[in-house]
């Protein structure tokens, strides 16, 4: 007879590897159901930029996504330690190219936003721009800030499916029957199919695209310019993203727009001329309607739960989405801060 399972998961994306990583870490026993393959949907990608949103204008959705930037550290220690797999983990920092006068004067107002909200604990500032890795600056100035952080997508899933395994639990591709609490993680075909048993929609999703160059920058850190990441990872590769299409036929196309990234991102960092394209990568991301992720019970489903829309910062939303999932779905507690409910989505 088969083991029956305190908390299934469906879906192994960023969400709900976490999710069913965090109840395996607390005793449950976790069976996570995927229909394709581990990372097959957007969290499979290959940018794994783990940014913050600029520090002013403070909300629930900014201290949600601090608060779980600076548990990443741990979070993915622990991943690695349990599966043994690196997730190409690192806090490296950001550089952003500062492009005008005006762009300079915000910045350096952030410079004190920043010490306040993020206590102390990273830092945002104004630096003149060197030579080499980093953006080409209009005025000769970067920010770099301490907070962002990188990973490898495609390692951190099959970590986090490594550690869930190591700590009792199954990864099942295909179908099985959902036993004990069940969570929801289905990305943007899940939202579809949330929007249509309550009748009204709640999200839809984004397609992006992205490509990665053989280039070894080391440890270095990510690039924001002109609407790019850039991002060098562990394996001596540099991803470049991404696209944001509304519109489209086919969600895992790869077309010409993956063109026009690599000529602007050789625009903005010059010092990856001449390095190979190794992969190019499209895929839909989840986005619910609110733009936070969509966490909480399903109503009017008993026992059933919803971790989904992680658009563009489900990885780094992933230690705090899976804490509060956890606490949620194993001892009630609910913790889900205001506008990211189901029914804020409404």
């Amino acid at each position: 007879m088969a083991q029956a399972r305190d908390v299934t998961v469906i879906g192994a994306g960023a969400f709900g590897l976490a999710v069913g990583y965090a109840c395996a870490v607390r005793g449950a026993r976790v069976r996570v159901v995927e229909k394709r393959a581990v990372g097959a949907g957007s969290s499979g990608g290959l940018v794994g930029a783990l940014a913050p949103h600029v520090p002013e204008n403070w909300n629930a959705k900014k201290q949600f996504q601090l608060d779980s930037l600076l548990m990443a550290d741990g979070f993915w220690a622990g991943v690695e330690k349990i599966s043994g797999i690196s997730p190409g983990y690192g806090r490296l920092g950001r550089l952003q190219a500062l492009d005008d006068a005006r762009a300079v004067e915000l910045a350096r107002g952030r410079e004190v936003t920043a010490a306040e909200l993020w206590q102390g604990r990273a830092e945002w500032r104004v630096v003149e721009a060197g030579t080499g890795w980093g953006p080409v600056s209009a005025t000769g100035f970067w920010v770099h800030d301490t907070l962002t952080a990188r990973l490898h997508p495609r390692l951190a899933c099959e970590s986090l499916a490594g550690a869930i395994r190591a700590l009792g639990g199954e990864i099942v591709i295909g179908e099985s029957a959902a036993q004990g609490a069940v969570v929801w993680a289905t990305g943007y075909e899940g939202l579809a199919d949330l929007s249509a048993d309550l009748g009204k929609p709640v999200g839809g999703g984004v397609k992006g695209q992205a490509l990665a160059l053989r280039h070894d920058a080391g440890a270095v850190p990510q690039i924001y310019a002109g609407g790019l990441h850039i991002i060098a990872h562990a394996d001596g590769t540099v991803a470049v993203g991404s696209t944001s299409e509304r519109e489209f036929d086919n969600p895992d196309a790869v077309d010409g727009q993956v063109e026009e990234l690599h000529e602007r991102a050789l625009a903005v960092c010059p010092i990856l001329h001449g390095a190979e394209v190794v992969a190019r990568w499209a895929g839909v991301r989840p986005r619910a309607r609110s733009r936070a992720p969509m966490l909480g019970g399903w109503p009017g489903r008993a026992g059933h739960f919803i971790a989904n829309g992680g658009f563009k910062i489900g990885y780094g939303m992933a230690p705090k989405v899976a804490q509060v999932m956890a606490d949620l779905v194993l001892d009630g507690i609910d913790a889900v801060p205001e506008g990211f409910r189901v029914e804020d989505n409404l």
